[in-house]
């Protein structure tokens, strides 16, 4: 029999790090995909054709939320997305993949359920388009593929974050759903592909309206053969934009002018755990939507913050400024303070 119910994110431990500048080459990937406290890595945002990064102009800092000194517990960043393309990524993914079946009878660095999540971004055509291009190497691979559709990034000039609005998101979301549904190629013939979870990546929402624009976005983008949504999760949140960092010193910007940027880290650990609550309440309360599970991401820096998310309604939890700050072994600090308690 068929299961025509939309791909569920299956990640154990329910622990992973968000797309983010520290999850951007090979080493990086590879170092991810090495910790044994996370269940699956999540790539940087990339789009078809890459981003044109300037390092003059495209970059973070770690701070201290109280007092702007150096790194503590927050990041700032205006980087936009990957220099790398989506098919770069594929191949990374590609090469870990192939060294985990050349470890076979070895002592292997992860479980072998552990799997990526490929962060995207770019038109819904282009979106669309990524979606096949993971789904036909998920053909190639032998670790779980997954689609994060990043439309929540601050720091594109004259590009406000399509998911603040309806109907931006429901664009999106129709391209998505016929890829997800439709077995084709990009480029001519029809061939089935495997059907592979895909989700949103959503900006911090301040107001009911930017919430009920979502779930309207949702509700019109129809439910599939299973009578749900075909989206399979949401990741909530993306940093919070026009946010200004000064020197501790001089109180000059601390990034290329005009200095404004993404706040990540504590600062927005609150605001973060609203929307997940608040996303979790509305889609439990919709049948078609329950079915979705959020990524709690944001301002978690120990085991404290990621019991907060789990208990607010997140599935999984990411990790982006902790990542920055501590590197990879802020995952085992979490699982440590954790006592295998997940």
């Amino acid at each position: 029999m068929v299961n025509n119910e939309p791909p569920v994110l299956d990640i154990d431990p329910p622990l992973v790090n968000s797309a983010n500048p520290w999850a951007t080459t090979l080493d990086d990937l590879r170092s991810l995909y090495s910790c044994t406290s996370t269940g699956a890595v999540t790539t940087r945002t990339s789009l078809i054709g890459g981003f044109e990064h300037d390092p003059s102009k495209h970059q973070y800092v770690l701070f201290d939320a109280a007092t702007h000194a150096a790194a503590k517990n927050a990041s700032l960043n205006c980087l936009g997305y990957s220099p790398h393309t989506l098919e770069t990524y594929l191949g990374f993914i590609k090469t870990i993949s192939d060294e985990q079946q050349q470890q076979e009878g070895q002592q292997k660095t992860a479980r072998p359920t552990k799997g990526f999540i490929v962060s995207v971004t770019g038109t819904p055509a282009e979106v669309a388009a990524s979606y096949r291009l993971v789904a036909a190497a998920q053909r190639h691979v032998a670790l779980p593929l997954a689609v994060e559709v990043n439309l929540s990034c601050p720091n594109i000039p004259d590009k406000p974050p399509p998911a603040y609005s309806r109907d931006a998101l429901a664009e999106y979301l129709a391209a998505l759903s016929a890829a997800a549904a439709a077995a084709s190629t990009n480029n001519g013939p029809a061939a089935d592909l495997p059907r592979i979870p895909f989700g949103l990546k959503t900006p911090p929402y301040t107001h009911a309206a930017q919430f009920r624009a979502l779930m309207d976005a949702l509700a019109a983008t129809g439910t599939d053969a299973s009578g749900m949504s075909p989206v399979s999760f949401l990741t909530a949140t993306n940093t919070l934009g026009s946010c200004l960092v000064l020197s501790a010193t001089g109180l000059d910007p601390v990034l290329p002018a005009p200095g404004v940027g993404g706040l990540g880290g504590a600062p927005l650990h609150p605001l973060a755990l609203g929307n997940v609550a608040t996303l979790r309440r509305m889609l439990d309360a919709d049948p078609a939507l329950a079915h979705m599970q959020v990524v709690g991401v944001g301002g978690v820096l120990d085991a404290d913050g990621y019991r907060r998310m789990r208990s607010v309604g997140a599935a999984v939890v990411g990790v982006g400024t902790g990542l920055g700050l501590r590197g990879v072994s802020v995952f085992g600090e979490i699982e440590a303070g954790l006592g295998g308690l997940w």
